[in-house]
């Protein structure tokens, strides 16, 4: 067994400063009213004794947690299988470290998650939440808004009750889209299949929103609708086949739905893109770049995009100043897409 030596106290910080208690706990809990000098010496004291403040004291003199809630509407299966949510979290965290505030990664699966996350944000345990991959149906932006909580969402939110004020981040899902499919037509493709995500979310229906776009008189049997994973993809590709053997390509909703695509196309003995061309959407780059033959895709910048939104909690939170550009409240960005040429397209 070793001995611990005790953590130095709010009173040790004084003695050594010289000041009252009263002044150490005003400069390390954030308050105002003490002189610079003052201040300076406390700040000396603190870092020769290594004086660490306890975070519920502090919360209670400055009424911030220095935390924030990323709350992403799906089974943690999903979550840790999918680069798009990793790169998503890499921004997120980078941000938030820059302004020395904990993330804190809330998960939902069913109605008791969501009851659960309600009654965390609700319980003021942190100062604002970032909710991204919603679904129409879902019970979060109710239940955070009844908590009260600062939030901005990843992703259009696809309010059904007359909502206009949410902030959010996304980028151009319907032009990304739609600049894949006119150029799979500028190849000389004719018979262009879309293989959707789910459509109870606002990106898959602005994807294929932009399809139609391209693609006015489709024929329905080229749209078959998936789930953003490559075992998706597979069932999506496979039906296809079935429905219309003679089709010349495929605009899939997200890299993962294409690399399932390319699997069964392969396993079908159709050849990409002689026989069948290929575009995604996302570019994640270990999938995109490692696809047999690599992906052409649309790219949008997901950790940037994860960036953006803690900035803008940030700023809403009052814990970060405005950038040039940025007078007036937090308001929504969309972000544009660009279409990345590789070998399947």
């Amino acid at each position: 067994m070793t001995d611990t030596a005790p953590r130095p106290t709010l009173e040790a910080v004084a003695a050594r400063a010289g000041v009252s208690r009263a002044t150490v706990s005003r400069v390390v809990n954030g308050g105002d009213g003490v002189r610079e000098p003052l201040v300076e010496r406390v700040r000396r004291a603190v870092e020769e004794l290594g004086y660490v403040p306890n975070q519920a004291a502090r919360s209670l003199v400055t009424r911030r947690h220095d935390a924030v809630a990323v709350v992403i509407a799906e089974p943690e299966t999903r979550v840790f299988a999918d680069p798009f949510f990793a790169l998503q979290l890499r921004g997120i965290s980078k941000e938030l470290t820059a302004h020395d505030n904990q993330l804190v990664l809330l998960l939902t699966e069913g109605r008791d998650d969501h009851a659960r996350v309600g009654r965390y944000l609700a319980g003021g345990h942190v100062d604002g939440a970032l909710v991204f991959s919603l679904h129409l149906a879902d019970p979060l932006p109710g239940l955070i808004q009844h908590a009260g909580v600062p939030t901005v969402f990843g992703g259009r939110p696809g309010w059904s009750d007359g909502r206009s004020d949410a902030v959010y981040v996304d980028c151009d899902n319907r032009a990304g889209a739609r600049e894949a499919v006119e150029h799979l037509v500028s190849l000389g493709r004719t018979r262009v299949a879309h293989i959707t995500g789910p459509l109870d979310q606002t990106s898959a229906a602005d994807r294929l929103d932009g399809f139609r776009d391209a693609r006015v008189d489709a024929d329905p049997r080229l749209v078959v609708e998936s789930d953003f994973t490559p075992a998706g993809g597979e069932r999506a590709m496979r039906e296809l086949l079935e429905r219309r053997p003679d089709l010349d390509a495929v605009f899939a909703a997200n890299d993962l739905t294409a690399a399932g695509a390319l699997r069964v196309l392969r396993e079908h003995g159709r050849r990409v893109p002689q026989d069948v061309a290929v575009i995604g959407f996302d570019d994640m780059l270990p999938v995109a770049e490692q696809s047999d033959p690599p992906l052409t895709t649309v790219r949008q910048d997901i950790e940037e995009m994860g960036r953006l939104m803690a900035r803008l909690l940030l700023r809403r939170l009052g814990q970060r100043a405005p950038a040039e550009g940025e007078a007036g409240p937090p308001s929504s960005v969309v972000l544009p897409t660009t279409l990345v040429r590789r070998a399947s397209a």
